[in-house]
């Protein structure tokens, strides 16, 4: 049980620190929304990428590298639509959480709070 508690408390939190760098790349691209919004947006992110990333090794299409920048263009593509944005603001909007998500993973490295993510936000 406290397997299974713990990892949906990791879950929630690494959710909560994504749907967080988003709001703040959000915010930085003078697109900004409420913060259960980029929460969303953090989740959506999350499931296309996956969803990409699993349709392709299901199709059994071996593309490598091209799988993860195919899955970050649907993964903007969320960003777009989520924040009525063009397609380099939702970029940006990108850029900016993933910044976001490295400054808030560093900082909760140090105390010890094991196995934290950054769901929703590419490579961080």
């Amino acid at each position: 049980m406290a397997t299974t508690l713990s990892g949906v408390v990791v879950f929630v939190v690494s959710l909560l620190v994504g749907g967080a760098a988003i709001y703040a790349g959000a915010l930085v691209a003078l697109k900004g929304r409420d913060y259960t919004h980029a929460v969303v947006t953090a989740l959506l992110g999350a499931l296309a990428w996956t969803g990409v990333e699993v349709a392709l090794a299901w199709a059994d299409v071996n593309v490598g590298s091209l799988a993860s920048l195919l899955a970050l263009v649907v993964w903007v593509g969320v960003v777009k639509y989520r924040y009525d944005a063009g397609w380099l603001r939702a970029a940006l909007i990108g850029v900016f959480a993933w910044v976001a998500a490295l400054v808030a993973l560093a900082v909760l490295g140090p105390l010890g709070v094991p196995g934290i993510d950054a769901y929703g936000v590419p490579g961080a």
